[in-house]
This record gives C-alpha cells, structure tokens and sequence, in this order.
C-alpha cells in the first residue's frame, strides 16, 4: 500500500554485496532448520534489504525489536553507511529499542517462529495454548523434582517473566525446588491465558468490524506515503533518478 517502500528497496538492492546477506546469522538458521523448503530465492536471501527499506524510508531513529532481529537492524546500519558513504549524509543509523522482554522462545526452545510450527498465537484458543504449553520444554538439567531449578535457562520461566506478576516468587521457588516443572508449566498456561484476554477481546471487536479496520489501514497507508513519497524525492536527487532541477 506504500509502494515507495519496493522502489527504495530496489535502490539499495544496487549498492548492498551479497556476501553481506549470505553472512546473516538468520538466514543461515533458516537455511539449516528448513531444510524441506526452497529458500534458494532472491527474495529470501534479500529479505533484510526490504526490511532496511521499511525502517530508513521514515528516517527512524529508534526501532522496536526483539534480539533475534538484532543482526537484520545491524545490517540496516551498515547498509545506511554505505549509502552515506557513496551518496552523502542522508539516513540516521537507527537504533534497537528493546523492550524488559525482548526474547520469548518457542514452545521447544528454539526461536518462535511459524516457519518452525512452534509458535502460540494470539487468536489460539484456550484450551489449544494449555495443549502447547504442557508440550513446551522445561529445564533440561533438572533431572528429578527434588533437584535445584535453573529458571534463566528454562523456556517456560521466559514467559512468567512476562505474564506471572508472581514471577521472582516463582523463580526463588524454582532454585530452592519447592516447584515442580509440571506444575508451574500449568501455572504458566493459565497465566498465560488471563494475559491474553484483554488481546483477544480487541481483535474480536476488530475483526467484527473489517471495514473500521480497513479505515485504519487505508488512514495508515495515506499519512505514510506522505512521508515516504518526501523520503524518495530526495533519494531519487541523490542517485540521479530525479528528472526534476
């Protein structure tokens, strides 16, 4: 809906080597956990330049993530100083915003991700996220229930951190193993479920209401290509594209 986006894509698609995408810890993960699927693409090897294109065709300086997108906005970086540097002095180097959780793993340990069928989604069903968290992976060097627990290293004490208030209560009862895994796994699911509910009552009112939706987007994508569209002109001067003095 903000073509700007493709055209600046393309731009600097011109300027970045390959040898810096191939390089991306991403996309070396990607490549080796999913392995059943063609990946082999232009698109896929050239993701985290559309991704650059998203965040400097608004010139930002600060841009909310979680640590899996750390090497992508490093990249960004890099891709922004190339350009200064041919160009001149045109995009800020934006910086990571991360948040008190900025990584929450999948329900086996690894990234969560829909690619690796490991994700909970928002619109998942109760009853469905308290089947995904009893198959999640808890702490692996905790052997027998009497033994000492290693929260930092458990994937389910991830998420008390974000949705138990409870959550240091429940890490010192995790160290002193007067808590089972199982038990606090099913603690968690529930906890899980009261935090959600506030999410999933605003997208049930969103998605009962698709034209208010479309209102947003359709306001969204207009105010955007306002400022892309100023972005541009000026990228477009500076690479010589512009037919306009």
């Amino acid at each position: 809906m903000v073509k700007q986006h493709s055209e600046l894509n393309l731009i600097l698609s011109m300027i970045v080597p390959i040898s810096w995408l191939e390089r991306n810890p991403v996309y070396k993960e990607q490549l080796q956990e999913l392995k059943e699927k063609d990946l082999t693409t232009y698109g896929f090897l050239g993701y985290p330049v559309l991704q650059a294109a998203d965040i400097i065709i608004y010139k930002a300086e600060y841009v909310p993530i979680g640590i899996d997108q750390l090497p992508h906005l490093e990249l960004t970086r890099e891709i922004v100083r190339r350009f200064n540097f041919i160009y001149g002095k045109f995009f800020p180097e934006p910086k990571e915003l991360l948040t008190e959780t900025p990584k929450v793993p999948g329900i086996d340990g690894r990234k969560m991700s829909k690619s690796y069928g490991n994700a909970i989604y928002l619109k998942d069903p109760d009853e469905q996220i308290i089947q995904k968290v009893s198959k999640m992976f808890t702490d692996q060097k905790r052997l027998y229930r009497k033994d000492p627990g290693h929260p930092d290293e458990c994937a389910v004490f991830a998420y008390r951190k974000l949705v138990s208030s409870n959550y240091k209560e429940i890490e010192q009862q995790c160290l002193k193993a007067e808590i089972g895994c199982v038990e606090c796994k099913k603690q968690m699911g529930y906890d899980l479920i009261e935090y959600l509910k506030p999410i999933k009552k605003k997208r049930k009112e969103l998605e009962s209401s698709p034209e208010y939706v479309w209102k947003i987007l359709d306001n969204g994508a207009e105010k955007a290509s306002v400022v892309a569209e100023e972005t541009m002109e000026n990228v477009r001067k500076l690479v010589g594209l512009s037919l306009k003095k």
